[in-house]
């Protein structure tokens, strides 16, 4: 068998070797274990995908026809597995259940159907090819999995969101933990999906094949960035986000089950006007807010560099949602932002003692709770509004 070594047989072949070998060590990687192994399985499917594209241009499949329907199609995967390595790195505590299991239904197909056409003679294979793949199954495949992609990742996409709100109100420091690498994975992901609605696009009206077909070149590019950062993940063991509600599920039973009865309710009567106002907010409890106060204030909790909402509730004795809407309420900003007023605070009060003669500014700045450079001087700026370099000159 002879393989034209153009450049791009040799770019496909190396992106797929270098993610065999980076989902290995997600594998075995021992921080962050169960989302890993999602991201491993993620790489595995996309790099078994890219393979039928090297097999194509590097004429394999021209020159042995038995190639065909290789067991190496699950991209009915891609969107399932990209939502819960996204779920699982957010939540510690995620488990995934049988019930999960219905995500992964198509995909089980996909692989039921190639396995069973890889046992079968190459004339029925053949047959298969020309009167029910062609004009069927490779459609529902394609679409199928554009559809599929397009969907988790919107969901991916909501759930970091609601993710990194819920992190400002939990940690005191965030800089390693609000997943700005996997926030730009997405997009590129949603690139993805955007080039592959082309293709299904000019596929289907135009009757154009491979003409225009870049989905492989750009999946190369993912496969390269996930394999890049995705090592690099910091421990997220800390973190345990839960999700309102399951995907799919009804938001308004799932967020708020009270809801139920107003679904489809009758126009409101005499009774029960439509301008009835909504319940008030309860009020702040004062002796919790002055509790919050004092282990921030005085007891100094903010110069633990890494304080939580849940060490603070367990160093007060109160409970973490109650602490929350008190920060919230009380002080009108979230946890973290709270947390960080207090360490700027601390920064220029020994600015303005002699601790500005004996210490350097990063080491007022580490002493007073801070444990990054970058993170001190871009919450430092945002406070003030000025550099620290800036405020210390003054």
């Amino acid at each position: 068998m002879q393989i034209p070594f153009t450049p791009l047989v040799l770019v496909l072949w190396a992106v797929v070797a270098q993610a065999l070998l980076a989902a290995g060590l997600l594998w075995v990687a021992p921080a962050n274990r169960r989302p890993n192994r999602f991201l491993a399985l993620l790489m595995l499917s996309i790099a078994l995908w890219l393979l039928d594209g090297f097999f194509r241009v590097a004429t394999i499949y021209g020159q042995n026809a038995n190639w065909y329907f290789a067991p190496i199609y699950y991209s009915f995967a891609f969107g399932p597995l990209l939502y819960f390595y996204v779920r699982s790195l957010i939540n510690h505590n995620f488990r995934f259940t049988r019930r999960h299991l219905v995500h992964f239904v198509p995909v089980l197909l996909q692989a039921a159907l190639y396995g069973w056409l890889r046992l079968q003679p190459y004339a029925t294979r053949l047959w298969f090819w020309e009167q029910v793949h062609r004009p069927v199954t490779y459609r529902l495949e394609f679409i199928g999995t554009w559809i599929s992609l397009t969907v988790y990742l919107l969901l991916s996409l909501q759930l970091l969101r609601h993710y990194r709100r819920w992190l400002t109100d939990n940690f005191s420091e965030v800089s390693r933990l609000r997943l700005q690498w996997l926030r730009v994975l997405l997009v590129a992901v949603a690139v993805v999906s955007g080039q592959w609605l082309l293709e299904v696009v000019l596929r289907e009206v135009v009757g154009l094949y491979y003409e225009y077909d870049y989905s492989t070149e750009l999946l190369g590019g993912v496969l390269i960035l996930v394999g890049i950062v995705g090592l690099r993940q910091a421990d997220m063991r800390a973190v345990q986000f839960e999700p309102e509600a399951e995907p799919f599920s009804s938001p308004a039973t799932a967020s708020n089950p009270a809801s139920i009865s107003s679904i489809g309710a009758l126009p409101p009567t005499a009774d029960d006007p439509a301008d009835t106002p909504p319940p008030a907010v309860p009020a702040v409890d004062a002796a919790v807010l002055e509790r919050i106060r004092r282990a921030l204030e005085d007891e100094a909790l903010y110069r633990n560099p890494t304080l939580t909402l849940a060490e603070l509730a367990a160093h007060t004795g109160l409970a973490p949602r109650l602490i929350s809407f008190t920060v919230n309420q009380g002080f009108g900003r979230s946890f973290n932002d709270v947390v960080n007023g207090y360490r700027v605070e601390e920064v220029k009060r020994r600015l303005a003692t002699p601790d500005a003669q004996r210490l350097t500014l990063l080491g007022i700045a580490f002493e007073s709770g801070f444990n990054s450079k970058t993170t001190f001087n871009r919450i430092f700026k945002q406070v003030t509004g000025v550099a620290p370099r800036e405020w210390q000159g003054n």
